[in-house]
């Protein structure tokens, strides 16, 4: 059974949340705060997390932040003005998707199952190798960076990089094809699939490979952003 956790200190809300979402047989848990949320996030490993922007103790920000270091759980925001959006989503949290209040909680279940059409775990980048399936891919390498997609594992001057299944599946899709550029939606498809998103959740996703990637996140090495159409992964040095 899916696991969703929902994260909000208005009582009547939360069960409004919970009445929609066991009607569609999803176990549902609840926090009222920040701590209490990252608390109950580590002991029960939810699939997808419903989050309020504005929490006692801990906001919806710094929850979403600490909860990206420990889970790759998709996240739907909730925030009462527009003027938030930007912020949550500019921030490179990792939130994946945002709600602004007042909502309808059918809206909620389209958007909580567009999520969930997908398993986490599952990299939709397409290989673009002759090989057969079960060939093992050999190691991509630039300069200190290593992409094993056999071991699902990155590493950088030798030290393994802690990535997401979403980031890494992002990283893979760019490095496979260096000097590439790639638009938003094009990496939506390849890395999301067909699920509803918004293109400003790969902007997100970047930010963050970049934080732990990157060095100079001004002179990005790896990442390279080309103004009005996208990103890509930088060719090699000749």
């Amino acid at each position: 059974m899916t696991r969703i956790l929902v994260v909000d200190d208005e009582t009547a809300l939360v069960e409004l949340v919970r009445s929609y979402l066991e009607r569609e047989q999803y176990e549902v848990l609840t926090a009222g705060d920040g701590r209490a949320a990252l608390d109950l996030a580590r002991a029960v490993h939810p699939d997808l997390v419903v989050l309020d922007v504005m929490l006692p103790i801990l906001d919806g920000i710094e929850v979403c932040r600490q909860l990206r270091q420990f889970s790759d759980a998709y996240v739907i925001m909730l925030t009462a003005r527009t003027e938030e959006i930007d912020k949550i989503l500019g921030l490179t949290v990792g939130a994946d998707d945002y709600l602004t209040k007042p909502f309808s909680p059918r809206e909620l279940v389209a958007r909580i199952k567009a999520l969930l059409r997908r398993p986490r775990q599952t990299v939709a980048v397409s290989s673009t190798s002759s090989a057969s399936f079960d060939a093992t891919p050999a190691p991509l390498r630039w300069d200190d960076l290593t992409i094993d997609e056999a071991q699902h594992e990155v590493t950088l001057r030798g030290q393994p990089v802690d990535l997401t299944a979403r980031e890494f599946a992002l990283l893979l899709a760019l490095a496979r094809h260096p000097g590439r550029v790639f638009t938003r939606t094009q990496l939506l498809e390849q890395v999301w699939g067909d699920a509803y998103y918004d293109e400003h959740v790969v902007d997100v996703h970047i930010g963050n490979l970049r934080k732990k990637l990157e060095a100079d996140l001004a002179h990005p090495q790896y990442v390279e952003t080309v103004r009005g159409v996208g990103y890509r992964f930088r060719r090699r040095r000749e």
